[in-house]
């Protein structure tokens, strides 16, 4: 991939549970395309990551607090799954306020595997077309959400991935959507 998101700030919305492959993946890409990337989370120090939701997958340093962070900071905002991760990250106010306001500055938001449903909390899903794990769709319908089968959805400044399967696609449209997005 060429440089094409140099001097943008991507924010990595994780916690506890992340599935490493959904995060280290994707931020991967992201260096690889010039763009600096901050782990932001809900406690200090480091998060546990999974493999497959149930083996241990080492940890990631987090950068900074999401209590402590301001969208100004970001052109953009990657939210990985892991079925725990989310699960926490959507019961913290200070992360539904913030992923609520992101969406308000229409910047790009990319969200694969159980991602979404820090947005379905957020409340920001209606007549969005997207997807995601297959086992939050009921969730991602009842939300408002217009669901689809398919590797990658965008729509608006939604980028959607349904699985790990899905990451060498959902790596692509993410730099690919992130890059034609205004700098911030």
């Amino acid at each position: 991939m060429a440089q094409d998101l140099k001097g943008r700030n991507v924010a990595i919305l994780a916690a506890d549970g992340v599935e490493r492959v959904e995060l280290e993946q994707p931020r991967g890409a992201l260096l690889g395309a010039g763009a600096r990337t901050e782990v932001l989370s809900i406690h200090p120090g480091e998060i546990k990551a999974r493999q497959f939701d149930l083996q241990e997958a080492g940890t990631f340093p987090v950068d900074r607090l999401i209590s402590d962070a301001t969208i100004d900071d970001y052109d953009a905002l990657v939210m990985p799954g892991g079925v725990v991760n989310p699960d926490k990250l959507r019961k913290d106010p200070d992360v539904v306020n913030f992923v609520k306001a992101f969406v308000d500055t229409v910047q790009p938001i990319a969200a694969i595997c159980h991602g979404p449903w820090t947005l379905v909390q957020a409340d920001v899903v209606r007549d969005i077309q997207m997807t995601g794990y297959p086992s939050i769709w009921t969730d991602l319908r009842n939300a408002g959400a217009q669901v689809l089968d398919q590797e990658v959805v965008f729509d608006q400044q939604f980028i959607t991935s349904r699985s790990p399967a899905d990451l060498p696609a959902f790596c692509w449209a993410v730099v690919d959507q992130f890059s034609k997005a205004a700098v911030r």
